[in-house]
């Protein structure tokens, strides 16, 4: 009996052990974590959680993500979040309530805006596989003179009006979300 004790004991240390190490402080990463939460106009609550990169003084698009043609997570490290309580129009199309991993792929002074069934994934590398995931895709132009405010960090903003920005380096992507 006492042997199966000391089993017992020994196999809820290794859960516990492995439990304890999973739960990684995200906040000593490089890119730290953040997160944006707004009630749009229509009532909708909005919330993007993303990881920080920085510039460190290379160039979006030749040294740093987003590259032309590529998916992209549009953060760091976990794949971005954007979370909706309620069903909502992005760009005049229809996105349901719910979570969704959002991709970015780049093509010129376009983006292709991805939300993804599949939210809870590292980066983009899986994306090809959970493609037929895709809840919703947007094409939306990148303004004409993109931001004269530089961001080392990647940086997003969603308005009262339902207005989401995303801002790093001399990069910046909108949509309208209502």
């Amino acid at each position: 009996m006492k042997q199966l004790l000391t089993t017992v004991a020994a196999a809820l240390l290794l859960v516990s052990t492995a439990s304890a190490q999973k739960k990684e402080d995200k906040s000593k990463r490089p890119s730290q974590p953040a997160t944006v939460t707004q009630t749009i106009k229509s009532g909708a609550k909005i919330t993007i959680d993303y990881s920080q990169p920085s510039v460190k003084g290379r160039t979006i698009s030749k040294d740093l993500e987003p590259m032309d043609g590529k998916v992209w997570r549009a953060g760091a490290n976990e794949a971005t979040v954007f979370q909706t309580n309620k069903n909502v129009m992005v760009e005049g199309k229809a996105l349901p309530a719910g979570k969704y991993a959002f991709f970015i792929i780049r093509n010129g002074k376009e983006s292709t805006l991805i939300f993804n069934k599949k939210w809870d994934t590292w980066g983009a590398y899986d994306y090809d596989k959970n493609k037929a995931e895709d809840a919703l895709q947007v094409t939306v132009k990148e303004p004409e003179m993109q931001t004269m405010d530089f961001s080392e960090k990647l940086t997003y903003t969603i308005s009262p009006a339902g207005l989401v920005q995303l801002k790093w380096g001399n990069y910046k992507v909108a949509f309208t979300v209502k």
